[in-house]
């Protein structure tokens, strides 16, 4: 079950301690060439490059959970013009991994994990082991000896099999493969094959490593004698760079000289220390038994009153980077609606929000209501009382203590009685700056680039109305080069994005009108209409359910769009009516599941699942995969859609708080099959941001 581990930053604090978790060859937790049982800390990252006798593979491998790993990897091998694969003198092969930590390591016992290796692939790497790892330590021997057994099967147990423990057998690599559907019915069939080895972390920098491998290399050395396999042992040394980097050298299968870069990161673990400029203390209010004159209440009869005060509080929220919407005042309470464009973290904007009212508000106001607000969409009403704040603020449980006093509620659609910020529209932003369009995964070039300039334009003409256009003009770049385009069973709504890059080298790539409200308690409205991506234009709306305090979210989105030209400002004949149900469920522990169905741009029916985990500073990293009524024949290589997606904060790599972010989607490969329209401010992660389950996951830094 996800999440079921809990388990402290010093348990799996890898650069802290001499034995760190090393990535093998194939660029997960391993010796060399084979698996060990230990796990990457909770969170990790490991990005693994190795070589050897015609072998390339880079391969990505994320710690899930503290018991859970996924890798994906892209390998090449130089098999020659004489051997070609699949018409291909370097045979490339994306592929799938998953680990699962079994039992952790005790006193007495070693931590026994069991994967599935290239689950869901052509086969080409296809294996499944169990293994164990015990780690020794000895006064008279300096560091720690780490010593793995394990029993491998597929390729795995090609190479000193000493039978088949759960019987029945397997069929070998077939380049003709589609791929990507998983072998349920191979896995840890057929012959096993025992593998083990040592590893000596001499010191904090240097390990030397030593292992006995269960793979044949059938189709390297012997089917098409890629290299000469003389030997199953294999012997390396390790030295750890820096505290994210490791190299190694090896010498492989008694002929072979191989060389491997590990490079690790935890996105818990920022680049640069994001820098929080201090803010004052709370601000007191006299006693009032001694001055009971400072909380008098006839202020309220001056009409001006609450437009002074929105006109003081604007310079002090601009301070902190927040920025006030509308207020509305009573005699005893208030409510500030205000934009957060600084902090990650909404709870820290709370705080400072409070803190800026108890500076500014009269004393006679006890009640704080204070709304986040996103893109005209108000998220959430937290109320605080005035004095919870000054009697909490210095108490040694500060943030336990303010929540359990604090409500978090629903935000009314709209706010009567109001006085607004009337500087914030119409409101016109622009930005010119470089852009890479790199493309992966082409087995003529594994990765092409397109490089320019990007200009992104938006006018807010008044609440909740958008206007916004984005132009690319190429400079350079090879993307158009690909000859891998066409070919399609079904309609070619993403075969064909070659064509749109050999078209002209300015591009419109979005041009846009968008409308989003809030038509009721717990509802979210978006409509938007104009060219919704780079191949699609039309008009799409979207009707989102979210209560505050709720897990579950339900969605809907119809869309009418059709195909754009490869270049210029036209459209092609084919149009499609397209649109889908959506369910969202937080899990908890950082843990995001989302549930698509509908129908695709294709014109094919089906639905995507999607599992993503956040972390606190905005990090995020999901998989999906959509299976729809398009067979894996007609689907092509890859038989069903899939992918990774990634999110990371800007602040995580410069240090200075924003809500800046890049995001990419890696697919082993994109064909017709389970394309979903590319729409610009879906509303889910608008609303579910400044929502309670995300306020109080953060709520420790209120008072920062």
């Amino acid at each position: 079950m996800l999440g079921t581990d809990v388990v402290s930053a010093a348990d799996h604090d890898i650069f802290n301690v001499p034995d760190r978790v090393t990535l093998n060859f194939y660029g997960s937790p391993g010796l060399i060439d084979m698996p060990v049982a230990a796990q990457l800390p909770d969170g990790q990252f490991g990005l693994g490059v190795s070589y050897f006798g015609g072998n390339s593979r880079m391969t990505l491998t994320f710690q899930a959970t503290p018991r859970l790993s996924a890798s994906f990897r892209y390998s090449g091998i130089d098999v020659g013009e004489a051997n070609k694969i699949g018409g291909y003198a370097v045979y490339r092969d994306r592929s799938f991994d998953v680990r699962y930590l079994l039992k952790k390591e005790s006193k007495f016992w070693p931590a026994v994990t069991v994967g599935l290796q290239d689950f869901a692939g052509t086969g080409i790497y296809a294996g499944e082991y169990i293994v164990a790892t015990k780690v020794f330590e000895h006064p008279r021997v300096a560091g720690k000896v780490n010593v793995t057994a394990g029993l491998g099967w597929g390729r795995l147990g090609s190479s000193g099999a000493i039978g088949a423990p759960f019987g029945g057998g397997r069929s070998s690599f077939d380049v003709s493969s589609t791929g990507g559907k998983p072998s349920y019915d191979q896995w840890f069939r057929g012959p096993a094959a025992p593998f083990g080895g040592v590893e000596w972390h001499i010191d904090d920098k240097w390990a030397i490593k030593a292992e006995y491998s269960s793979d044949a290399y059938t189709q390297e050395a012997v089917q098409r004698d890629v290299f000469t396999k003389k030997s199953r042992f294999n012997f390396g040394a390790e030295y750890q760079y820096s505290e994210r980097m490791r190299i190694g050298a090896y010498y492989l299968y008694g002929s072979e000289i191989g060389v491997n870069f590990q490079l690790q990161f935890n996105p818990k673990k920022p680049m640069t220390p994001i820098r929080i400029a201090p803010t004052a203390p709370i601000k007191q209010r006299p006693n009032r038994a001694l001055q009971p004159q400072a909380y008098a209440t006839d202020w309220i009869t001056n009409e001006s009153a609450p437009r002074a005060l929105r006109d003081q509080l604007k310079p002090v929220l601009e301070q902190n980077g927040l920025t006030i919407e509308a207020l509305q005042v009573t005699s005893s309470s208030a409510e500030m609606r205000f934009r957060n464009e600084r902090y990650q973290a909404r709870s820290l904007a709370i705080g400072r929000a409070a803190r800026a009212m108890a500076e500014v508000l009269p004393a006679s106001i006890e009640t704080f209501r204070i709304v986040l607000m996103e893109n005209n969409l108000a998220q959430s009403a937290v109320t605080i009382r005035r004095s919870d704040l000054e009697a909490l603020e210095f108490d040694p449980l500060a943030a336990d203590a303010l929540l359990t006093v604090t409500g978090i509620g629903e935000a009314s659609p709209r706010l009567a009685n109001a006085v607004y910020n009337n500087d914030l529209y119409p409101d016109f932003s622009w930005s010119l700056g470089p852009y890479l369009a790199p493309s992966y995964f082409d087995p003529d070039q594994p990765v092409r680039v397109d490089a320019g300039v990007e200009l992104v334009l938006n006018y807010k003409p008044s609440p909740g109305w958008s206007l916004g256009a984005n132009l690319k003009y190429r400079l350079a770049g090879n993307v158009g080069d690909s000859s891998r385009s066409g070919g399609s069973k079904i309609e070619p709504v993403r075969t064909n994005g070659v064509l749109y890059s050999q078209g002209s080298d300015l591009s419109v790539e979005t041009a846009y009108i968008s409308k989003q409200w809030k038509p009721g308690n717990d509802l979210y409205a978006r409509i938007t209409a104009g060219y919704l991506e780079r191949m699609f234009g039309g008009v799409s709306g979207e009707l989102l359910w979210k209560p505050v305090a709720s897990r579950l979210a339900l969605g809907v989105e119809t869309n009418y769009v059709k195909q754009r030209a490869f270049s210029g400002l036209g459209f092609q004949d084919y149009s499609v009516a397209t649109g889908h149900a959506s369910a969202y469920y937080e899990f908890g522990r950082g843990y995001h599941g989302q549930l698509d169905v509908g129908r695709y741009l294709a014109g094919d029916y089906g639905a995507t699942a999607t599992l993503t985990r956040e972390f606190d500073n905005g990090w995020r990293v999901g998989g999906f995969f959509t299976v729809t009524d398009v067979s894996a024949s007609d689907f092509g290589e890859g038989s069903f859609d899939k992918g990774i997606n990634f999110t990371v904060p800007v602040s995580w790599f410069i240090g200075t708080p924003g809500k800046r972010t890049v995001s990419t989607t890696v697919r082993p490969i994109q064909r017709d099959g389970g394309a979903r329209l590319a729409v610009p401010g879906r509303l889910y992660e608008q609303v579910r941001s400044g929502h309670k389950n995300a306020v109080v996951g953060q709520w420790s830094r209120v008072w920062e």
